[in-house]
C-alpha cells in the first residue's frame, strides 16, 4: 500500500513539473493570443485551432465568453473545443512509453480541428454575424487579472493551478494503483479488452465530463492499455474542460449549446473509430 501511494505521489510530481512550466510560459501569452482573433477573424479557426492545443484550461472558457458575444464564429470555438487536450499532454509527456503518442495526438487534432472549424464556418457563414469589439480582451479568471499584471502573479497563478491538477492527477492515479492492487491489471485490462470496440463511446462519454479528471483518468488507462490510441483521441477531442459549462449560463444560449455538443461529440466519435480501425489494419 504505501508502495502504491509513493508511485502515485511521484508520477503527480512530475506531471506537477511539467504542467507549472508550460503554465508559466503561456500565462504571459495571454493578451497576444486573444489579440491575434481580434485582429485576424478570417483566419480565426486557425488561430482556434492552434491556441486550444495549449495545455491551459482557460483557453476554453475565453472561447466560450468570446462566442457568447458574438467575436469568434461557430467553426472557431468548435476548432478550439476539439483541439484541447488539457492535462493528457502532461500526462503523456511524463510517460516514457507513452511520450511517443505526443506528437501524433497534436497533430491529429490540429488538422481535424482545422477542418471542423472551416467546414463549419462555410456552412453557417450567412446565418453569423461575428462582432469585433475594439476592447476584446480575455477575462477568464478575472479574479487574478490584477496579479497577472506582476510576474510574481503569474508564478502563483501558475501554481495555484497546477497545484489543483497535481491533487487531481494523484487522486486519480491511487485509484488507478488501489484498482490494479485489489483486482489485478490483468483482469481490468481483460474486462477493457473484451469491449474494446466500445471504447470510443466510453471514452466520449467521460470526455463530456466537465473536470480535467476526465482527461486524466482517459489517459491513466491509456498508459496501462486499457484505451486505444483511437478512444483517447475521441474522448480528448470532446474534453472543452468548463467551456460548455460556461455557455450553459446564459439560457439563449443553451439550444445553441446543444447543437454545439451534439456535432463535437458524433465528429470526435466519427474520428476516434476511424483510428481505432486504421490501426487495427481495418
Amino acid at each position: 500500500m504505501l508502495d502504491i501511494l509513493l508511485d502515485s505521489f511521484l508520477d503527480s510530481l512530475k506531471v506537477f513539473g511539467i504542467a507549472f512550466l508550460f503554465y508559466l510560459i503561456f500565462s504571459f501569452l495571454n493578451e497576444k493570443i486573444t489579440s491575434g482573433f481580434k485582429k485576424h477573424p478570417a483566419i480565426s479557426p486557425l488561430i482556434g485551432a492552434s491556441c486550444g492545443l495549449i495545455p491551459q484550461c482557460g483557453i476554453s472558457v475565453v472561447a466560450a465568453d468570446m462566442y457568447q458575444k458574438k467575436q469568434i464564429s461557430r467553426g472557431t470555438i468548435l476548432a478550439i473545443f476539439f483541439a484541447c487536450s488539457d492535462e493528457a499532454l502532461f500526462i503523456l509527456a511524463s510517460d516514457k512509453d507513452k511520450v511517443i503518442y505526443l506528437l501524433p495526438l497534436l497533430v491529429i487534432k490540429f488538422v481535424f480541428a482545422l477542418l471542423l472549424g472551416y467546414t463549419v464556418d462555410m456552412l453557417y457563414r450567412k446565418r453569423e454575424n461575428i462582432e469585433v469589439s475594439s476592447d476584446l480582451k480575455m477575462d477568464c479568471c478575472e479574479h487574478h487579472h490584477h496579479e497577472e499584471q506582476k510576474i510574481l502573479g503569474h508564478i502563483l497563478h501558475a501554481f495555484y493551478h497546477c497545484f489543483k491538477i497535481f491533487l487531481y492527477v494523484f487522486i486519480v492515479n491511487l485509484c488507478m494503483g488501489m484498482l490494479v492492487y485489489f483486482i489485478g491489471e490483468p483482469a481490468i485490462l481483460q474486462f477493457l479488452g473484451q469491449n474494446e470496440a466500445l471504447g470510443p463511446v466510453f471514452a466520449v462519454l467521460i470526455g463530456l465530463i466537465p473536470n480535467c479528471a476526465s482527461s486524466i483518468l482517459m489517459s491513466e488507462l491509456f498508459i496501462i492499455n486499457g484505451l486505444s490510441f483511437g478512444a483517447l483521441v475521441a474522448g480528448l477531442s470532446v474534453n472543452a474542460g468548463l467551456g460548455f459549462i460556461y455557455l450553459f449560463k446564459y439560457k439563449a444560449q443553451r439550444i445553441e449549446t446543444l447543437k454545439l455538443i451534439g456535432i463535437l461529440f458524433f465528429y470526435a466519435l466519427g474520428i476516434g473509430y476511424l483510428i481505432y480501425l486504421i490501426m487495427r489494419g481495418f
